[in-house]
Order: structure tokens, then sequence, then C-alpha cells
């Protein structure tokens, strides 16, 4: 089966890698040719544990491929898998410039029937304005060719992604003819011989599904940052009380960690997309209005408690970072709270020097010299006033506390993910706050 991807982002060459790891011939597809260029010599744009080996291994065995051009294997492929981005528009509204470029483009050079499917986060109603842009193209040319427009919303954890595409909770899949549908199970049968599920529905609902996922899970973490910022001021324990309301089999005890605010490239965008589709249809999404508040407010927290700590007295105070992606395992920092830190540390008078094990030259490109950077984690703590745990890497779980004790010059740690031992840290000699209690 041969198949084509547009759009080599996270999502894309995720996609591409792990269909053609299964034996389909697959075509990656992007317009930015130095992007393809270094494809092609085995430079990966992304941090993602396991795929640089599997893309390797895959174009070495010549089932993956890269091109800057759709047109020159149109005719080859059956199915065309669009998974380029959709950024906020300046209204929070999702951007479909060009999800619908590539419609167009189909449009205009396809000469035989494609299953044209829509694999990045689109609002309800993209697959039909696709589906509409294609057969204005057509029209256009005056020629009859029969196409089916398809939803196959992605849901990877970025640093857990091939695991998850390789051994999928659920593929969704909306369709609207049987043909389509029996293109998308052959294609997805390999996954499935471990009985992992292919739901099928209409387009509009595979379309709210992905919105609806991130929003719920998202929600989650805004009700315990929520829930943690009030256990500080009535002398509870977050920790104490996540266990006690995660044991109760309805409710679970995924994503009710507390911290210092979630960021990556799907939770924000997709809160703002929904609330966004929600008011272009006269309705209020007021939860997510409210998840989203206590999110960017949640981001100043770790500055608060700085701030309290000295009094307000900042200026000319050093500060560590330990951490600067959103989350481990990757190297994106698209709405990481590292940023909103940084912004208000230095805009206060604090001198800032940072580590995380990948984000390094992500940061300095967002950045620049408004920081300092770290060689390693206990370079980043020499001389400091201050450590602020930001993104949970493994190395930073159990670092040498009498390394710190020595370097800092004065032993405050704030840990925004609540890894570390109040009790233990206390009897080191440390000043220890965390989130929630």
């Amino acid at each position: 089966m041969k198949i084509a991807i547009v759009g080599t982002g996270y999502v894309g060459l995720v996609t591409g890698t792990c269909f053609s790891e299964m034996g389909v011939n697959v075509t990656c597809v992007d317009v930015v040719t130095s992007k393809i260029e270094n494809l092609n010599k085995g430079i990966i744009p992304i941090y993602e544990p396991g795929l640089e080996d599997m893309i390797h291994r895959n174009y070495d065995a010549g089932r993956l491929k890269f091109t800057t051009s759709l047109v020159s294997c149109l005719d080859d492929v059956e199915v065309i898998f669009s998974a380029v981005g959709t950024p906020p528009d300046e209204d929070g509204s999702a951007d479909l410039r060009y999800v619908l470029e590539v419609a167009r483009t189909i449009g205009q050079n396809m000469n035989k029937y494609v299953l044209v499917v829509t694999k990045s986060t689109v609002p309800v109603g993209t697959a039909q304005k696709v589906k509409a842009a294609i057969q204005e193209e057509l029209d256009k040319r005056h020629v009859k060719i029969e196409f089916d427009v398809a939803s196959n919303p992605e849901f990877l954890k970025e640093g857990d992604a091939i695991d998850d595409f390789m051994k999928p909770d659920r593929v969704v899949v909306g369709i609207e003819s049987d043909r389509a549908k029996s293109i998308m199970e052959r294609l997805y049968k390999p996954f499935m011989m471990n009985n992992y599920r292919l739901i099928f529905t209409d387009i509009p609902s595979a379309e709210m599904i992905k919105y609806a996922a991130n929003s719920m899970l998202a929600t989650r973490i805004s009700f315990m940052n929520d829930i943690a910022n009030l256990c500080e001021l009535v002398g509870a324990d977050v920790n104490m009380v996540r266990k006690g309301i995660g044991s109760d089999s309805r409710i679970g005890s995924k994503f009710l960690y507390p911290g210092c605010g979630y960021g990556g490239s799907c939770f924000p965008k997709d809160v703002k997309a929904l609330i966004k589709t929600a008011e272009k249809n006269g309705y209020n999404m007021r939860v997510l209005e409210a998840v989203e508040k206590v999110n960017e407010l949640q981001k100043n927290i770790l500055f608060d408690k700085v701030s309290t700590f000295f009094n307000g007295e900042l200026v000319g105070k050093r500060v560590a970072l330990w951490g600067l992606a959103f989350k481990p395992e990757t190297d994106d920092m698209r709405e990481a709270p590292a940023l909103v830190l940084i912004d208000k540390l230095t805009s206060a008078g604090i001198i800032v020097k940072v580590y995380d094990p990948v984000a390094m030259d992500e940061c300095k490109r967002r950045v620049g010299d408004l920081v300092e950077y770290a060689t390693d984690m206990y370079d980043a703590v020499l001389d400091v006033d201050a450590l602020l745990l930001i993104t949970e890497w493994k190395e930073f779980r159990v670092p040498s506390w009498g390394v710190l004790k020595k370097t800092m010059k004065y032993p405050l740690v704030i840990d925004g993910r609540n890894i570390y031992d109040k009790k233990e840290l206390s009897e080191l000699g440390f000043h220890y706050s965390c989130i929630g209690k």
C-alpha cells in the first residue's frame, strides 16, 4: 500500500515513520526545502525517543521517502494524510490556510481516486471544507474524479509517541463512505491484530473527539492545580488529596498531578480553538474558559513563591531553572511554563541560569541571551539564591543534595512538579516549597 503524508512536523513525521515500520510505502511531503534536504541526509528536525533510529531503518529499506512535491506522488498513492500545521489565529481559532492549500493542490492535480484524510487537529466542519476545496478545483478543470475525505485525529503524547502510535488505546476514523472505511481498515489492520480498538464514526464526531479529549485532560490538570492552591491556604496536602480522589475508579489518577501549568503544542491551542468554535455557534464553553484562566495564572505561581520568599527584593538575585521543555522527553517549548517564568524573573531584575537535557537549543532560539546557559544541572546551581524545578526529567529526580548545599549561595528549592521530599530536604538544611502543601 502506498500513502503520502503532507507535513513533516511532529504528527506527520511520526505518523509516516510508524506506517512505514509496518510495511506501508510512505512518501512524506513538506514545502520547506531545507527540512526535506536534512531528512534525506538523516538529520531529524524534532526530538522524540526512538524516532531517529526508526526513520533511518525505513529510509534505508526504501519504505520511507521525503520530497517537496506532492504532485510527483499523487498518481501513485491511495491515501493522502494532511498533517500540516493548524496554528491558532489571532482570535484563538484554528488557522486552516495550510489545510486548505493541500486540498486545493490535490484538486488541481489528481487524476484518479484518492482518499484524503485529515490528521491535523481541526475544528468540526473542516473535512467538509476540504471536500469543497477539492471539488471546486476539479470543477475548474471540468473533470469528474471520485474521491473521499475522512478524519483520523492523532492521540500522540510527546515523549511517548512511538508507543502511542504502534500500540494505540484507540484509532478514531471519521468516514462517510464504505470505500473509505474499507481502505482505512486495510491500512490499520496491522495495528489491530493485538485487539487495539478501531472506532469508526461520522466525520464531525471524529473531529470533535480530538478536541474533547485534550480539553478533558487540560480540565483535570487545571482542576487539580486549583485544588492544590486551596490546599496551601487551608493546610491540606494535595498529594494526599490526589491519592484519595484518584483511588475512586470513577475518577482515576491520571492527569491529577498539580504543577506550574500545562503547555505544549496541543492543550493550550485546542482549548482555545474549542472555545472559539463554541462562540461561533452561539455557545459559551464556561468550564473551558475557567480551565484556560487557571492555567495562565498557574504559570505565575513559581515567580510568586520566589517573590514572597525574598519579600519582593529581587533585583540582582540569581535563580537556576531545571527544565525548559513543557514536559520530559521532548525539546518542545511551545506554551511552556518556563517561558512565562523566564520573562517574569528577568523583568524583575533576576539573573537566570537554565539547564535542560535536550531543550537548550530551543531555548536559545526563543529567548536568546536573556538567560545564562549552564553546561549541566550542577553548573546551573553555582552561587544561586534559589533552584526552581520546572520539568521533571529523570536526571533531576535524585540529585546530589550535598553538592547543591555546598554550591548554592542560598539553599532554597522551589519544586514546580512535587517530585522531592520536604522532610528529607528540611533535614539537609534546605528551604523547600512545592505546589499544594
